[in-house]
């Protein structure tokens, strides 16, 4: 998929040229440059957008045997506003695959998780800045999800311990951000997109999709028949999740106890083997 936003040529061809240097190279240019010893394995992910968000960029995946650390670099995600991220996909040998525009299947005009889950897969990690990275308890721990800075870049580095399934069938996994802004008024609200469908309380604008990645080199398959499941009840990729709208239009959502707050936060390590970047978030 390409950006089909207009007013956005420069940012377009800058990503289209870095887009032909190797992950390494990639992501020394954007300021989070890995250092790849021998023994490990790595894959890079180009984030391409969905719901005409202009959300792109880059990610990167690397082993050294169970220790997963996945760097990701991307713009054009709503400013000052926390991003759901994960790792979505099967490690059961499901084919899954980033969606396009033509998953909108009840051509609402926005390509909502439900619709897009049935392409990309459930969450099987939760990419948080610090603590559980459980899909079941962390899937929408946005409290603990990156935060775009002042110009919409999120930067983000973490090193989690996985299984050997995640090992081995990485090429079937991808990175998700969520999170759009369809009225540009820089805030999660019912305004743009309404009600969001996993839970009338939470706007849509808080759960759909902004961007997708898969693993360069994976093969591209067919989307599983009956491979996931996706309920009205179920948040992100199947966890649960509610809201509450305070005054200023802000949403706090409860998620398996967890606690969303749609407003700018400083996102910071909390002494385990996270670290992660966030440029200009306060």
């Amino acid at each position: 998929m390409t950006s089909k936003r207009t007013g956005r040529t420069g940012r377009t061809g800058r990503l289209a040229a870095l887009a032909a240097l190797p992950a390494a190279a990639l992501l020394a240019v954007a300021g989070a440059a890995p250092a790849l010893a021998a023994e490990e394995t790595a894959f890079q992910l180009d984030l391409e957008e969905l719901n005409d968000t202009g959300a792109e960029g880059t990610a990167m995946v690397s082993f050294r045997g169970t220790e997963m650390t996945v760097w990701i670099k991307s713009e054009g995600m709503v400013p000052g506003q926390p991003s759901a991220q994960h790792l979505h996909g099967s490690t059961e040998g499901h084919d899954f695959v980033c969606p396009d525009a033509s998953a909108d299947t009840n051509k609402d005009g926005i390509l909502n998780n439900t619709e897009a889950t049935v392409h990309y897969g459930d969450i099987n990690i939760a990419l948080t800045v610090s603590g559980d990275t459980d899909a079941a308890k962390s899937g929408l721990a946005v409290d603990r999800m990156p935060v775009a800075d002042a110009e919409g870049k999120i930067s983000y580095k973490r090193t989690i311990e996985v299984g050997q399934d995640v090992v081995e069938k990485i090429k079937d996994l991808h990175i998700v951000q969520h999170g759009i802004d369809p009225n540009g008024n820089g805030e999660y609200d019912f305004e743009g997109a309404g009600k969001s469908e996993l839970d009338p309380k939470l706007p849509q604008e808080a759960t759909a999709p902004a961007n997708c990645g898969e693993v360069e080199g994976a093969a591209i398959g067919s989307v599983p028949v009956g491979g996931i499941e996706t309920g009205g009840e179920e948040g992100l990729g199947g966890v649960s999740s509610g809201v509450v709208i305070g005054s200023a239009g802000a949403a706090t959502v409860a998620a398996a106890g967890v606690l969303f707050v749609a407003r700018r936060r400083t996102a910071a390590s909390r002494g385990d083997v996270a670290t992660v970047k966030i440029g200009g978030a306060a």
